[in-house]
């Protein structure tokens, strides 16, 4: 069973942790890790109103932020623990994340990092590469798009 649980200030440490390890390898891959740099990164996009744990079986295994942004929500994380993925968890989250966009009439964006496993998972769930930054892969899901086909 999953579900969700508010995050508050004090969470910051464990959700430190939780996206090292998510994202490690994909850093290390890309030669861009640096534990003081993937803390500082979190630190400034730290808005527990908008954040929330993942939860299987009474224990958080990830976190998903999503936040208005436009015209669109803006999925800024959508992080498992290495041992919670591959179990329809990051499924479940974030066909949450689409029904508050359709509930809402908005698109949903995200980035990726390039070269990561994440970008497979976002386009088996419909999200549309529209572009890329330096270190990102900018993805689209469209939620009048759904509604046509």
């Amino acid at each position: 069973m999953f579900l969700f649980e508010p995050v508050i200030e004090q969470d910051f440490e464990a959700l430190a942790v939780l996206r090292e390890a998510a994202l490690r390898e994909s850093l290390e891959r890309l030669r861009l890790f640096s534990q003081e740099r993937s803390r500082e990164r979190l630190r400034s996009n730290f808005r527990p109103k908008f954040m929330r744990h993942i939860v299987c079986d009474g224990q958080r295994v990830g976190l998903l932020t999503v936040f208005p942004d436009g015209d669109a929500l803006k999925l800024q994380h959508l992080y498992l623990a290495p041992g919670a993925q591959g179990r329809g968890i990051g499924a479940w989250a974030l066909e949450h994340v689409k029904a508050q966009a359709r509930a809402e009439g908005r698109d949903v964006k995200l980035e990726a990092l390039p070269q990561s496993d994440a970008n497979r998972f976002y386009l088996r769930h419909g999200f549309v590469k529209v572009g890329e930054e330096e270190f990102d892969i900018l993805y689209r899901w469209a939620v009048k798009q759904e509604v046509a086909a």
